[in-house]
């Protein structure tokens, strides 16, 4: 096996559709928005993954097209280091393309868990900043706020490019994309957090400044129709392509 060390999605600016959904509406979703330009991959969060199985996710995706799927455990990467290999091997041998780690277990679980992931080809992005209060300290939250900045760092020394940053909080990303230039990463950026958890896509993006990929999950798959939900989406991100 090789390592991976850089994975993007070759768009400055796309949308993601985050899948919490059942199968049949998945499939639905994916049938509707395949085809559109912006929709540069789709994230399978645990609720899809847990009842429907990664195999069969993966699956029906192809009947229809062969853009990435991205895996979100919510958050993976938080158990004892030897557990990241069979977690990037279970990923890959069901055809997911890249996964999103969050190291919240500390930096030797962060190490083993991305270096596996990377052995096994697989796409590695990592966040550390979530997008609901009660977080961090001291908003009444567990985690440092120097703690939360190191898995970011972690990050960039094992080589990976890509980030999870919240877009509910531009100053956020603007922060955390000067840590990276700092430490000599050109960041491509991923952001939940926007539209129904109060974040404006406008205002994401240009704190981001370079590539960056909007998440957004329930504006699109709790409307009637999916297809017009991300097209109407769309036009406030292309601005800023």
């Amino acid at each position: 096996m090789s390592a991976t060390t850089h994975w993007t999605l070759p768009y400055k600016n796309s949308l993601i559709p985050a899948c919490d959904v059942t199968l049949d509406v998945y499939e639905e979703l994916v049938q509707q928005t395949c085809d559109l330009p912006m929709v540069s991959a789709y994230k399978i969060g645990f609720v899809l993954g847990l009842s429907a199985g990664l195999p069969r996710v993966v699956e029906v995706t192809r009947r229809y097209t062969d853009k990435p799927l991205i895996y979100d455990h919510q958050k993976a990467g938080t158990d004892i280091p030897d557990t990241g290999e069979v977690f990037a091997k279970t990923l890959k041998d069901a055809g997911m393309d890249a996964v999103i780690l969050f190291p919240q277990a500390g930096p030797k679980t962060e190490e083993a868990w991305i270096k596996a992931a990377q052995n096994h080809d697989l796409g590695v992005i990592v966040g550390g900043w979530m997008t609901h209060q009660g977080y961090k300290q001291p908003d009444d939250g567990y985690l440092t706020h120097e703690g939360v900045l190191r898995m970011y760092k972690v990050a960039a020394e094992l080589g990976v490019t890509e980030y999870v940053v919240p877009g509910n909080q531009p100053d956020v990303i603007a922060s955390i994309r000067a840590l990276l230039l700092e430490a000599g990463v050109q960041p491509s950026f991923y952001s939940p957090g926007l539209l129904t958890q109060g974040g404006g896509i406008a205002e994401a993006a240009q704190a981001a400044e370079g590539n960056w990929h909007a998440i957004v999950g329930r504006r699109i798959y709790r409307s009637p129709n999916f297809r017009e939900a991300a097209q109407e989406i769309w036009p406030s991100l292309d601005s800023q392509a």
